[in-house]
C-alpha cells in the first residue's frame, strides 16, 4: 500500500452543482445516495440469512445559502400550477491537490417537499431541497 500525503484528502469547499445547467453558487452542501431493496432469502441447508436485490431508490437533499427564492421560484409555483418539475443535476468534487476530479449526473430528479418560508432571529438562513431521482451516471472518478 502507497503512503498518501493528508493534502490529497478532498475539501468539500471544491464542491459545485448544477441545477438544469445552472451553477449554484449560494450552495452549502450536497448529499446523493441510493438505497438498495432487499428481500430477506433462506436457503435449503443454511443456517443463515441471504438476501436478494430487488431495486434501487435515489435520494438527495442540496442545502442553500438563503439568498434567492430559486426554489420557490421553480418547484413551489410549477405545483400551484399542478405541473411536477422533472431536473438533471450534476455534482462536481475538484479539489486541485486531489488526485482527481469526481462527478456525478443526476438525471430524471423530482422534489419530494419545497419550504415556503421559514426563519429564524438572529441566524444565517438555509434551505433543504430535498430530491428523488432515477437515473445516475458517473463521467468522471477518481482512479487509485
Amino acid at each position: 500500500m502507497k503512503k498518501l500525503d493528508g493534502k490529497r484528502l478532498i475539501n468539500g469547499t471544491f464542491g459545485s452543482v448544477w441545477w438544469d445547467g445552472e451553477l449554484l453558487a449560494d450552495i452549502e452542501s450536497f448529499e446523493a445516495k441510493i438505497s438498495i431493496d432487499r428481500e430477506e432469502i433462506n436457503m435449503a441447508g443454511s443456517l443463515s440469512k441471504d438476501s436478494k436485490m430487488l431495486g434501487w431508490n435515489g435520494e438527495g437533499t442540496m442545502k442553500l445559502k438563503k439568498i434567492y427564492s430559486r426554489a420557490q421560484k421553480k418547484i413551489a409555483m410549477a405545483i400551484k400550477d399542478g405541473q411536477e418539475i422533472r431536473s438533471k443535476i450534476v455534482a462536481k468534487l475538484a479539489d486541485p491537490d486531489a488526485f482527481g476530479t469526481e462527478r456525478v449526473v443526476l438525471y430524471n430528479v423530482w422534489f419530494t417537499e419545497v419550504m415556503l418560508m421559514s426563519f429564524e432571529q438572529k441566524a444565517k438562513l438555509e434551505e433543504d431541497i430535498p430530491f428523488g431521482f432515477s437515473d445516475f451516471d458517473f463521467p468522471d472518478l477518481i482512479e487509485d
